[in-house]
């Protein structure tokens, strides 16, 4: 006999389970009535979806004394109240990383493992819209892959490659994302997830993924340059990522240098991203490996991480090392830092980029500060930023 088919769950009951994810995330434990109370949602409702969780083993209920546990608060005459709390390891995100050129979205658990994952190769730079459309797709196929409902994620977090001003959450010029100018890109995803979504800058999600799963683990004092399109540094400072006064700390593609001319998109001349980007570099590579390319042909280069035994290649990357490195030498005099870990598509360049970059912070910075100083590339690919955000997201659902 054919067992009966499971009726799905209202659209109102999975929003209903998906507020208490987030709020038990962010709260940490709590009783019904707390639930309630920040939810705004009624007793029978929090009763039923709080049954829900439990059947699934997402979130455990026990008896606790208010004293000994925080905000849980005596349910009359100090009779012990019930505490809901999440069962962390079964707590589950959602990360996103927007590159210029594509979008990759996760899900992972709180330990950090990846258990599914979309990419799509987008313009990312010029066409917003689109690609929050797509970022919904692809959420959904991640969730495929994993075999997981969008319902069951207990907090989202996305990493841009733009200049956050944190006090208004508006992407700010000069930025490569010259269409999103503008933006609230937190409210922008917050509306197609209906749920909060944490979003930062890729470099300091780019320092979040090091730290926590790269080889920054332990490391309080770390600076992450993503080498891209543009250049950037996320900073972790004692132990806390320093975002500025106004978020947009770690502009050091924007820092001049001297005898250099060229026009930057910031309206200067000589900043750093202006002759050391990863665009630049490749033109520069296009000389010396086709030198009768025509100006505008299209070249296939070999992967960064294959040029270090190509003596030319090794020179052109080695130089722009020690282009960043002049720059990064004045941050390490400031910072003292304890690691700096080069990311981005130019970090995958390796130990001619590495070198060229410890030359010249042995060269212009202090010989104390510049003894005390790990300088490495990431062992994370091109992964950093998207550890980074899932990071952000599992200490959103984890209370941290």
């Amino acid at each position: 006999m054919t067992a009966p088919a499971t009726q799905a769950p209202s659209a109102r009951r999975l929003r209903t389970r998906a507020t208490l994810l987030a709020v038990l995330g962010e709260h940490g434990t709590l009783s019904r009535a707390e639930i309630s109370r920040l939810t705004g949602l009624s007793r029978s409702a929090v009763s039923s979806a709080v049954t829900d969780l439990l059947d699934e083993g997402l979130v455990s209920e026990t008896t606790a004394s208010p004293a000994a546990d925080g905000p849980l608060r005596p349910t009359g005459r100090g009779r012990r109240a019930a505490a809901v709390t999440l069962r962390r390891a079964h707590a589950l995100v959602l990360a996103f990383d927007f590159g210029h050129t594509h979008l990759t979205a996760a899900v992972a658990d709180t330990t950090g493992a990846v258990l599914g994952e979309a990419t799509a190769h987008l313009d990312v730079d010029n066409h917003p819209r689109e690609v929050l459309d797509a970022a919904r797709t692809l959420a959904g196929r991640a969730l495929d892959a994993a075999g997981h409902r969008l319902d069951e994620i207990t907090a989202i977090a996305a990493g841009i490659p733009g200049a956050l001003d944190t006090r208004t959450n508006v992407v700010r010029a000069p930025s490569t994302l010259s269409q999103w100018i503008g933006m609230d890109p937190a409210a922008e995803l917050g509306r197609v997830f209906d749920r909060p979504v944490a979003v930062g800058n890729d470099a300091e999600m780019g320092a979040r993924g090091e730290r926590a799963y790269g080889t920054g683990h332990a490391v309080n004092d770390l600076v992450y340059v993503k080498a891209s399109t543009g250049i950037g540094a996320g900073l972790l400072l004692d132990g806390r990522i320093y975002r500025g006064a106004s978020g947009i700390s770690g502009e050091i593609g924007h820092i001049q240098l001297p005898d250099t001319g060229t026009w930057c998109r910031c309206g200067n001349r000589g900043c750093l991203e202006s002759v050391a980007s990863i665009v630049e570099v490749r033109r520069r590579l296009v000389h010396v490996l086709a030198p009768g390319a025509r100006p505008g042909e299209a070249v296939d280069l070999p992967p960064l991480d294959q040029l270090a035994d190509v003596p030319a290649a090794a020179r052109v990357i080695g130089e722009a090392g020690r282009t960043i490195g002049r720059v990064l030498a004045d941050l390490v005099n400031c910072l003292n830092p304890a690691a700096i870990i080069i990311g981005g598509e130019l970090g995958q360049a390796g130990a001619p980029l590495v070198h060229g970059i410890r030359e010249s912070v042995d060269r212009y910075a202090q010989p104390a500060v510049a003894e005390a100083v790990d300088i490495r590339a990431t062992r994370l690919g091109l992964r950093s930023e998207l550890y980074g955000a899932i990071d952000a997201a599992v200490a959103v659902a984890v209370g941290r």
